[in-house]
């Protein structure tokens, strides 16, 4: 208990002191859309925990409490060549963590997005002149993680480094300088993770044919850090929200697409087979890195866990099953049978289709829903999903979509296992609801409180403590 005691003491002074050792975190985003479909090559940011912006163009050292910022070169976004956004709303499009939503569709992540850009970005990008939202690539700057699944890559870098670094980019010109070989998302990061540790990641002359892409920077950052064991590293995922929103795909390096798309191989080989028989060598030679080896998963509460085994996601899916099949206690309808299952998800998938995603008093998501023939506003965050029992059936079914989408075999891997624990213990609470109890404790009493994010390199110092 002493030894506990102690551990927390000192997890509560790294978080408030994060200036006490600065962490640059290189994240490897996963393709989505039309780059998934065919490049495949992501996208590229640096996270830097001390290291503020005091304006989305100007930087300036944190301050205590501060979680740091996400850089990153952008296109077609007011003239700027790179941007800076606060840590969680890159993420998630929100300013708390406990508004983070359990499950989002199109028209949610449309609604925070906006919400967050006519708060902090309207003089970056403005409304239309009737009010309304513009479009544009804008949208990247916030809400990443319900587009993309992330891959991060911490290094130890130090505060003097970060002031230097405040001094280069406020003191140069901002203006969009993207080009997709020579000067691209990847090339800023390699720049400013360079300037940390100098050469440190490099491009690849045969993986990637000269350009610089997201995944040669993790796959060299991760050499680095190996052959540099006296400076703190880790490497961890942070998932995709689950959601409606497509799933993003594998990241690939230039080699790589052309090697594993049958459209690009099939006719080389028939008309070159020694280029492609080349192109096959050089891809086993420096292709090969999977970002998901060996890597920890960042759960609801901001630590580090692993993912479900085979027979964790076994176990999951049959207590899934339990639940769904059981009467629900607020209910007087008979048990769901086994063959009205795919009837009721699509009952609700129509109904949540139908609701509208809208914000409490206190700027949470909700969503506003037909209940009993009135509208009734319903919370889907873990801060706020319990407060209206009315509504009990229709967020059942949510935390219920959120728990398959997370238990699928694309998904698992990238799914921490506490995090399913905890969803299936939510949803036991929607099913058979009990007296209202305080957000701050769980069913045996313990605190389950929302926690600021503490900075990204605090979470490499959670693993002795989540793992045997």
């Amino acid at each position: 208990m002493k030894l506990g005691k102690l551990s927390a003491i000192l997890l509560f002074c790294l978080c408030s002191v994060p200036w006490a050792r600065a962490q640059a975190t290189l994240f490897l985003a996963e393709p989505y859309s039309y780059d998934g479909a065919l490049a495949g090559t992501g996208h590229a940011a640096v996270y830097l925990s001390g290291v503020c912006a005091a304006s989305p163009v100007k930087l300036r050292l944190c301050a205590p409490g501060e979680n740091g910022v996400v850089l990153s070169r952008y296109h077609r976004v007011a003239g700027y060549d790179w941007i800076a956004i606060p840590l969680i709303p890159y993420l998630y499009a929100v300013e708390k963590q406990e508004d983070i939503p359990l499950f989002a569709d199109k028209k949610m992540i449309a609604l925070l997005r906006d919400r967050y850009r006519r708060d902090h970005l309207e003089a970056l990008v403005p409304d239309l002149p009737d009010g309304g939202t513009p479009e544009g690539d804008w949208y990247e700057l916030v809400g990443a993680s319900y587009i993309r699944t992330i891959y991060a890559y911490e290094i130890e870098t130090n505060p003097e480094l970060d002031a230097a670094l405040i001094r280069r980019l406020n003191s140069r010109p901002n203006h969009d300088r993207f080009d997709l070989v020579t000067t691209n998302c990847a090339d800023f990061a390699r720049g400013i993770i360079n300037f940390y540790h100098p050469h440190a990641v490099h491009r690849s002359l045969i993986g990637d044919l000269g350009v610089t892409t997201p995944k040669q920077l993790a796959r060299t950052l991760s050499k680095y850090s190996r052959h540099h064991p006296e400076l703190q590293s880790s490497n961890f995922i942070i998932p995709q929200v689950p959601g409606t929103v497509p799933r993003s795909k594998p990241v690939h390096g230039v080699l790589e697409c052309a090697i594993t798309a049958k459209k690009y191989m099939l006719p080389l080989f028939a008309l070159h087979p020694y280029v492609a028989g080349s192109l096959i060598a050089g891809y086993w030679g420096h292709g090969r890195f999977d970002p998901s080896k060996n890597a920890l998963i960042l759960d609801a509460s901001d630590h580090l866990d692993v993912a479900p085994t085979r027979e964790d996601r076994r176990k999951f899916q049959g207590q899934l099953q339990e639940l769904v099949q059981s009467e629900p206690a607020q209910s007087e309808m008979p048990p769901t049978k086994p063959s009205s299952i795919a009837t009721d998800e699509r009952r609700w998938e129509s109904r949540l289709a139908a609701a509208e995603p809208t914000l409490d008093a206190s700027g949470a998501p909700t969503v506003r829903v037909r209940e009993g023939g009135e509208i009734t506003p319903l919370g889907i965050t873990r801060a706020n999903i319990l407060g209206d029992p009315r509504g009990f059936e229709f967020t059942a079914g949510l935390v219920e979509a959120r728990l398959r989408e997370e238990l699928k075999p694309a998904s698992v891997r990238k799914t921490a296992r506490s995090d399913v624990e905890r969803d299936l213990v939510l949803l036991r609470l929607l099913l058979a609801p009990q007296p209202r109890r305080s957000m701050g404790t769980d069913n045996s009493g313990n605190e389950d409180s929302f926690s600021p994010l503490w900075p990204l390199g605090d979470w490499a110092a959670s693993r002795a403590r989540l793992l045997p």
